[in-house]
């Protein structure tokens, strides 16, 4: 079967600096099928769930729905709802959880404060890490086809933190995974090396195999940070932070810094990927921008 995720894969395609981007991520429990467009095509309230979107437009917020893995039934409409907020910044990230009776609950909370990092008391600490794997077929069909039963073997093999997540980019990556409280995203992972990746996370580190970058940098952001982190193998989660970019598409240049003062300026440069290729299952064949860094240099005093 000819899918978005062979086709990536074929090309050998880059992972790296493909994650979608935010700060912070609010994640709402919703069981039962999800539609393409899952807050407005599920058995959550839809108008509760277009208010949630709009909430969180331009905040660095972003919103998704989760659910445990297994069978979903269409009757199966909870009492109540696991949220999860998690804030991902390097060096000052957190998850938080609570239990709520009403979705539009969350419409009281301060979505700016949520974007810069402010959890304003809600819910209680969440320590151990989340493992939250894409598997929105109505989205694309590879995050069913792969991501479903990397979800549900990682659930049977005592990964007591996984759900399954509408949306987190990057269909043609599959199975795609992102990893709280770190906020770094993998793709073409087997449950193997998510094993692995989850591990390192139990010790606040970072796993490089199948990395697809950090949520809280953008796109070239996400390039520099993995740039220097196998240049100087440096693992840690929050030892680096993306602190200035100069430039603009289709070059930059990042400053990455390390927590003992350290910094790199990292040049990146973005192209159109050849020869075209879907982006997605049945969708036309296009060109998705890749990209790749050029040049690495320590900066002499740091910061």
């Amino acid at each position: 079967m000819s899918t978005c995720t062979n086709a990536s894969a074929e090309l050998a395609e880059p992972l790296a600096a493909t994650a979608a981007t935010a700060r912070t991520w609010l994640l709402l429990e919703q069981p039962g099928p999800w539609g393409a467009k899952a807050f407005t095509a599920s058995h959550l309230d839809p108008v509760v769930g277009r208010a949630l979107e709009k909430a969180a437009d331009g905040t660095g917020v972003r919103v998704a729905l989760i659910r445990r893995p297994g069978r979903h039934a269409d009757c199966h409409v909870p009492s109540r709802h696991q949220v999860l907020v998690a804030h991902v910044v390097p060096g000052r990230s957190w998850v938080r959880q609570d239990v709520i009776d009403d979705p539009a609950a969350l419409l009281e909370l301060d979505f700016t404060a949520l974007g810069t990092g402010e959890h304003r008391g809600f819910g209680e600490p969440h320590h151990e890490p989340v493992a939250l794997v894409c598997t929105n077929g109505k989205r694309d069909r590879c995050c069913a086809l792969y991501g479903r039963p990397l979800a549900a073997q990682l659930a049977a093999e005592g990964v007591s933190d996984v759900w399954e997540i509408t949306h987190i980019g990057g269909h043609r990556f599959a199975p795609t995974m992102l990893v709280l409280p770190s906020g770094y995203a993998y793709g073409r992972i087997d449950a193997d090396l998510a094993h692995g990746v989850l591990k390192a996370a139990r010790d606040g580190r970072i796993a490089l195999d199948g990395c697809r970058g950090a949520a809280a940098w953008d796109r070239p952001g996400q390039a520099a940070d993995l740039a220097v982190r196998s240049l100087t193998g440096e693992l840690r989660a929050g030892a680096l932070v993306v602190t200035r970019t100069d430039g603009s598409a289709p070059s930059w240049t990042v400053r990455v810094t390390h927590a003992d003062g350290r910094a790199w300026d990292v040049d990146v440069t973005e192209s159109a990927a050849q020869p075209p290729r879907p982006e997605s299952c049945g969708a036309a064949l296009g060109s998705p921008a890749r990209m790749d860094v050029t040049g690495i240099r320590a900066v002499a005093g740091g910061r």
